[in-house]
């Protein structure tokens, strides 16, 4: 099974709080790191804008990816939510298994 890292930056801590532990109970993520604060600038609707934001990595499956695509985008306040996912291409045998093991097949 593949594993992958998703990236998804949130407006503060009470929103990733939330979509952590929901894409935790729903068993569409092994884990989930809250990062500390990042000040971000971005291009949007033609201007240049700056936010500080609470940047999620959040461990998961590619069988796992659109079940958790759409919880994340539920939950997010934001129009448009920054969900970037990543294939792990290595990692310690033994943890890709748990992230496998930890994570519920969707259908």
């Amino acid at each position: 099974m593949s594993t992958l890292l998703i990236l998804c930056n949130c407006p503060d801590e009470e929103v990733a709080n939330r979509i952590a532990l929901a894409v935790l109970e729903s068993g569409l993520a092994a884990c989930v790191n809250i990062l500390p604060r990042i000040q971000s600038l971005y291009r949007w609707q033609g201007k240049i804008e700056s936010a500080t934001e609470i940047p999620l990595f959040i461990k998961s499956t590619a069988a796992n990816y659109p079940a958790l695509e759409a919880a994340i985008q539920k939950l997010h306040p934001y129009d448009i939510p920054e969900i970037i996912a990543l294939p792990v291409e290595r990692g310690l045998p033994a943890y890709l298994n748990w992230v496998a093991a930890e994570t519920v097949q969707q259908p």
